[in-house]
Formats: structure tokens, C-alpha cells, sequence
């Protein structure tokens, strides 16, 4: 979508240059997931460091000399500081990012810290599996993902990692929200693409919405003859024509999950009103396409 956008307004025309960019981005989107799923092992340490620096205190509390470790040992933090796959990829791509940039992770540390999850949490000083996954989903929705300093952050460090944001935050969501006690010595990191045919599909749905680009835009037309076209917002185009080649050219894909797969789109990064009018369109064509036959699914309930 953002690629397809980007065509629309630069008027590229070199498919093989657009690719590469389209490619490179779905990259640098997940060095993003992977540096803010790093953001949490960078908080636990960050913390860590500083329970060690209080009881080096030369008169040192009775409580900083006896902390409450239970955030220092929130299991899925442990998890992920000793898994070895986020390290090896951390390495690879040296994200060091978090060492040149520290200062985020205190800013972190300290709305945490401060929160009335944490000192709920911190009430106790011993907690099971499920209760550390729940405080850390938790702080990560609520207080890590929103935070605007690290907005503005990942906004000056790369320039697509904004609009990729929502989704790497969700995939960091559920990725968490699968994880088990039985994980602690095997935990996995989700794939970049579930398979060779998840990146073809990137690349197909490109290529055929670019290149049927203008028979696309004049099914748009044709169905909204009472619209001044520079009304249609450029994305809106974008996510219209994507479906229109999901209805056309991919016979193995439901309707219906088109519909819905783009309607969610739209209602993340387009306008307030743009999914109904999105609606209301792709229902439209996708009725005339059925009568008109021109609908090539193939396998069961995929109308």
C-alpha cells in the first residue's frame, strides 16, 4: 500500500527500482519489531543497573539493600534476554541502537516505574508465569507503545518505521500474549515471511495492482460518478485498487476476506470516514464482478 502510494505520487515508473524499495521496507520493518522487542530487555537491564548501584550506596537503605527483585526477575523479560535468536539477529543486523540512544529506555524505565501498574505489580514480591506475561503485555500497551518521546524517536531514525508502527506493535502483542511456561528454553521469533509464498504474495500483489493500475482506476470511476476525483484521498485509491487485484487476479483468495483485510487498513491509516465509503465501493464491484462472472475463484466459500 504505502509502495503502490508512493508510485501515485512521485509518477515512477521503474517497477524494478519500486520493488527493490518495497522489499528493503518490509526489511526495515522488522529490524523495528526487533528493536522494540529488544526495548524491553534494555528496560530490565536498565533497572538492574540501578538496583546494583543502590546497594553500593555508602549508607544504603534497609529496602536498597533488600529490593524487591520481582521486575528484575519478571520471567518474560528473562525469556527474552536469553534468547539467542534475538541476539544473533540484533548482532547481525548490529541494531545497536539502545546503546547510542540510552536515554530512551531511562525515559521508559522511569514512566514505568511510576505507573500504577507497576507498583500494583510491585506489591508482592513473588509472582507466577501468567501474571508477569499480563504486567508486561500490559506496560507495553500502555505505557511503552503510546509513549511520544519514542514516537518522535522512531520517527527521526528511519523514515518508514512510523506507518509501520501499529502493525510490529501488534505483532509484538501477540507474540507475547503466545507465550508459555513450556517456552522458557525454546522460544522462537516470528518469521519476517511465514514461508517463500508469503513474500511472492508481497510482490504479486504489487506488481499486478501496478501494472492494471489504470484499468483499476477506472473501475473506481466508473462506480463514484457524482465524486470530484481529487475528493477520493490517494490512499483510499490505493487500497481500492489492491482489492480490486485480490478480487481479479488471486482466484484462491475469499472475497470476503479481501473485503475485511482492506477494510481494516483503512481504518488504521486512512481518514475516520474512509472505511464505510471503502465499503461501500469493494461491495459494490465485487456484486458486478459475481454477475458479470468475472470473479475467478477457485476452492470451496470462496465467494
Amino acid at each position: 500500500m504505502q509502495s503502490l502510494y508512493s508510485i501515485e505520487q512521485t509518477q515512477s515508473d521503474n517497477l524494478v527500482k519500486e520493488e527493490k524499495f518495497l522489499l528493503f521496507s518490509i526489511d526495515q520493518m522488522y529490524e523495528l519489531f526487533l528493536i522494540n522487542l529488544q526495548l524491553l530487555v534494555e528496560i530490565r537491564k536498565h533497572a538492574a543497573d540501578l538496583l546494583d548501584i543502590s546497594k553500593k550506596k555508602y549508607l544504603p537503605t534497609s529496602e536498597e539493600k533488600n529490593p524487591n527483585t520481582k521486575f528484575i526477575n519478571n520471567e518474560i523479560l528473562l525469556l527474552l534476554e536469553k534468547n539467542i535468536l534475538l541476539k544473533e539477529e540484533m548482532d547481525k543486523k548490529r541494531l545497536n541502537c539502545w546503546e547510542l540512544d540510552g536515554e530512551y529506555v531511562a525515559i521508559l524505565w522511569k514512566e514505568i516505574r511510576e505507573s500504577d501498574q507497576y507498583k500494583s505489580y510491585m506489591s508482592t514480591k513473588f509472582s507466577a508465569f501468567r501474571e508477569d506475561k499480563d504486567f508486561i503485555i500490559e506496560i507495553f500497551k500502555e505505557i511503552i507503545a503510546p509513549n511520544e518521546k519514542l514516537y518522535d524517536y522512531i520517527e527521526d531514525k528511519k523514515l518508514t518505521w512510523v506507518d509501520d508502527l501499529p502493525l510490529v506493535n501488534t505483532s509484538i502483542i501477540k507474540m507475547l500474549r503466545k507465550l508459555k511456561e513450556s517456552h522458557t528454553e525454546n522460544m522462537s521469533l516470528p518469521k519476517l515471511y511465514k514461508d517463500v509464498e508469503d513474500k511472492k504474495f508481497a510482490i504479486d500483489i504489487f506488481k499486478k495492482t501496478t501494472l492494471n493500475g489504470v484499468e483499476f482506476t477506472k473501475e473506481i470511476d466508473g462506480r463514484t460518478p457524482n465524486w470530484d476525483q481529487d475528493r477520493i484521498a490517494e490512499l483510499d485509491k490505493a487500497i481500492i485498487k489492491m482489492a480490486i487485484c485480490e478480487f481479479v487476479k488471486f482466484p484462491s483468495i475469499p472475497v470476503k476476506v479481501t473485503i475485511n483485510e482492506y477494510l481494516e487498513i483503512a481504518k488504521e491509516y486512512s481518514t475516520p470516514k474512509s472505511s464505510i465509503f471503502i465499503n461501500g465501493i469493494l461491495d459494490k464491484i465485487s456484486k458486478e464482478y459475481k454477475e458479470n462472472g468475472k470473479l475467478n475463484k477457485v476452492g470451496r466459500g470462496l465467494m
